[in-house]
């Protein structure tokens, strides 16, 4: 972000650095009125086209800054959210493992061993 404040101040000083140069050359500049009418003329001109360049160029480095940014935000969120999903099956996993664990050593899980046990001694 200080990379476009600085750009913007470098432009806006340049602008003003231009009129305050063309200012004083026209004031100290041995010429009639018609032709430093016509100078200031040519040089607003100058100065605008240059200011709308240097506006257009602002604008499209702004625009690629914005879409750059834009796609690595979207890239953070896909990201993000294939860790979280990642992350709530092995919770759930280990949630799963741990409940059967749990159900084990409470005696839950007798009538599964119990069954298992009947059916090895039935064949």
């Amino acid at each position: 972000m200080s990379d476009n404040s600085e750009g913007a101040a470098f432009v806006a000083g340049f602008i003003i650095g231009g009129l305050v140069g063309a200012a004083v050359a026209l004031v100290l500049a041995p010429q009639s009125g018609e032709e430093t009418r016509a100078q200031i003329r040519d040089r607003g001109i100058e100065l605008r086209t240059r200011a709308e360049d240097l506006s257009q160029q602002a604008r499209e480095r702004a625009d690629a800054i914005i879409a750059d940014a834009k796609k690595r935000a979207e890239e953070i969120v896909a990201e993000a959210r294939q860790r979280a999903e990642e992350a709530w099956t092995e919770g759930r996993e280990a949630a799963m493992k741990a409940r059967e664990e749990w159900m084990a050593r409470a005696g839950r899980g007798a009538p599964a061993e119990e069954s298992e046990a009947e059916a090895a001694a039935e064949a």
